[in-house]
């Protein structure tokens, strides 16, 4: 299998994929450059694949790459975190998936209509099954957070995969209507089962700079 690793340089973090007659496949996009005898193949989807795609939002062009050589992709003020998959089958937050090996399928989980619209996961994310390595963006240091008969309340949105062991919902976070919006916490993720969740709690700094300068950005959208 290829090999990926992560480089960090001047503050940004980029992919690096070693490939030895092997297949990588990366989000559209996501090419940097590469050097070697390694040829790239974005094959047209079938006529079903693409009424699927029109309907889920997910990325029609998957690029892959075949051969020998260096492979690197775009750099980013965030993280990247590579998983090893072992014939288990994960369910990846929306724009979290970036590479991962050609042995890796990858498809679609369809959320609950509640849960997809107003959990910020939306009603479609990227699912993957199978042996190989997965790349995933992150916005910062990965945490795994193992259940075993158990519950974890997340708010926000730095939970970036879960195992497709475990049942996913958006709830209130109090029983009542007036607690929740009372108590800040309106409405969270919710996971519970058997499982593992990975999440990035903690933002790498540049992360966390760049929403407080565009935060800070007045939103003249309204003036003449």
């Amino acid at each position: 299998m290829a090999i990926f690793e992560v480089i960090a340089r001047e503050g940004l973090r980029l992919v690096k994929v070693i490939l030895q007659n092997e297949t990588v496949k990366t989000e559209s996009g996501a090419l940097y450059y590469m050097r070697g005898n390694i040829t790239m193949q974005s094959k047209a989807p079938s006529a079903g694949g693409l009424l699927k795609s029109l309907a889920t939002g997910e990325n029609i062009f998957r690029p892959t790459y075949t051969g020998t050589g260096e492979l690197y992709l775009e750099p980013s003020l965030s993280g990247f975190h590579i998983m090893e998959l072992n014939g288990t089958e994960w369910i990846l937050d929306s724009g979290a998936y970036w590479a991962s090996d050609g042995s890796v399928e990858v498809g679609v989980e369809r959320n609950k209509l509640v849960a997809g619209l107003v959990g910020g996961e939306g009603l479609f994310q990227t699912k993957v099954k199978g042996r190989g390595k997965v790349v995933m963006v992150a916005q910062g240091p990965v945490e795994e957070v193992h259940l075993q008969n158990d519950r974890l309340v997340v708010d926000g949105n730095f939970a970036i995969a879960r195992t497709s062991t475990l049942n996913y919902r958006v709830e209130k976070a109090t029983k009542s209507i007036f607690g929740s919006m009372t108590s800040g916490e309106f409405l969270v993720n919710t996971f519970e089962g058997t499982g593992t969740v990975l999440l990035a709690p903690v933002p790498y700094w540049g992360v966390m700079l760049l929403r407080q300068i565009t935060a800070a950005i007045p939103n003249n959208s309204g003036s003449k």
